[in-house]
């Protein structure tokens, strides 16, 4: 039986990995966090890889607070560039297979087209460097996937879905930004299609193809138009007014077009993947 090692396991995409993982049951998972598995630190991460017979690293550990990375710049850095750098080593060491999370704020957001995973990176914040570092490291991988994501979302931890139930249900009317552009990513989507890549793996190691793979929903909306998605599905009476980027400014600049051309990751892996209403549909019928 071949052990997944799955890193930020009580981030969104680490829970629906674990919710997911009892219809994936020919594999062994260990589930872990900062509080048992300390992937800053070699030494640690050393003696865990020496103990355990490791396969697969899904790498969902990630300092993620846009905002506060501006001035936590050393300690984004060590959790999204050093500690997939120590991953990749160990991942090198013992052969296991390394994939590896990130996002679409590696790009400028300057594009009108959807990003393929060829073009040009340009990160316009802190957060977006060092997750682009962090693509770095995970290359130097025994063999490694890298799937950048966007707008991620889930029944899990703290996400925009459900801090515009909490507004919605509170306010009348909010003020959403409708400049920028983008998709959202049902977090068991991700789940659902990261495991399935690795069953295809175990059952031939050519199935594995490194590289670089873009994923979200299907369809393209504005965060505000995402916001009156929620209020109508859920059927709060919350009005969600449009407001430019310039009239809700941030410590870090956000892409203003993320859009993610998912073409590579279904061709290569042959999946379907579905639009944005309808995985937030299921996702908003857990509340």
């Amino acid at each position: 039986m071949k052990t997944i090692l799955v890193t930020g396991a009580n981030g969104q995409l680490g829970n629906e990995i674990k919710k997911a993982s009892n219809k994936f049951s020919l594999f062994n998972f260990l589930f872990t966090d900062v509080n048992n598995l300390n992937i800053t630190d070699e030494k640690e991460l050393e003696d865990f890889f020496s103990i355990n017979k490791i396969n697969f690293i899904i790498n969902c550990a990630a300092y993620t607070n846009v905002d506060k990375a501006e001035t936590e710049k050393d300690k984004a850095e060590k959790i999204n560039v050093f500690a997939v750098e120590n991953l990749a080593k160990l991942s090198k060491k013992h052969k296991a297979h390394l994939i590896h999370i990130s996002t679409d704020y590696v790009f400028d957001g300057n594009s009108k087209i959807p990003y393929i995973e060829t073009d040009k990176t340009n990160p316009q914040s802190i957060y977006g460097e060092t997750k682009l570092g962090g693509e770095n490291s995970a290359k130097k991988a025994y063999k490694y996937i890298i799937i950048r994501t966007s707008w991620l979302y889930s029944s899990f931890g703290h996400n925009f879905v459900k801090t515009m139930l909490r507004l919605g249900t509170d306010k009348k009317e909010i003020n959403i930004v409708s400049d920028q552009i983008g998709s959202p990513t049902y977090a068991k989507d991700l789940a659902l299609i990261i495991l399935k890549i690795i069953s295809k793996t175990n059952k031939d190691n050519n199935n594995f193809i490194e590289g670089i793979f873009h994923f979200s929903n299907e369809g393209i909306c504005s965060w505000q138009e995402f916001a009156a998605e929620i209020m109508q599905q859920k059927k709060l009476k919350c009005k969600v007014n449009p407001i430019s980027t310039l009239e809700y400014p941030t410590p870090a600049k956000r892409p203003k077009y993320s859009l993610l051309n998912k073409t590579k990751i279904k061709k290569t892996f042959n999946i379907e993947i579905r639009n944005w209403e309808s995985a937030l549909s299921e996702c908003l019928s857990l509340f």
